[in-house]
């Protein structure tokens, strides 16, 4: 039997105990904070037949920075895995896009450059 998707609340408690485990310090300028958001989200780029899901982004605007977490795309990819594999997706993401922002704090590209391949990469594949 598949495991139960968790409820967008006890997601949310998984997302706040990942983020006691993370320094203090990686949170300096995170003024927009963690933000958890229901619904799901496509990449704009994303294939017929292959939906590719943001899972979370970092964002960097005129109003500051923040960490988008998205429940309904992880709900959407990850329905099948135990808590403890969901987790550590979570987990993933989150210390992801934290990298962006450090990354973006020191003025550097390393990450998103990255990203940028990987999206070539799918793009590239015509499966």
């Amino acid at each position: 039997m598949m495991p139960k998707f968790p409820s967008i609340d006890d997601f949310h408690e998984m997302l706040n105990h990942i983020s006691d485990e993370i320094p203090q310090d990686f949170f300096k300028d995170l003024n927009g904070g963690i933000i958890l958001l229901e619904r799901p989200k496509k990449h704009t780029r994303t294939k017929p037949g292959q939906p590719l899901y943001i899972m979370g982004e970092y964002k960097r605007d005129q109003t500051g920075r923040q960490i988008t977490i998205y429940y309904g795309s992880f709900r959407q990819v990850y329905h099948g895995f135990s808590e403890k594999k969901l987790y550590e997706k979570l987990k993933d993401v989150l210390l992801h896009e934290f990298t962006h922002h450090l990354e973006n704090m020191a003025g550097e590209r390393g990450l998103e450059k990255k990203d940028e391949e990987q999206m070539h990469r799918y793009l590239k594949d015509r499966k």
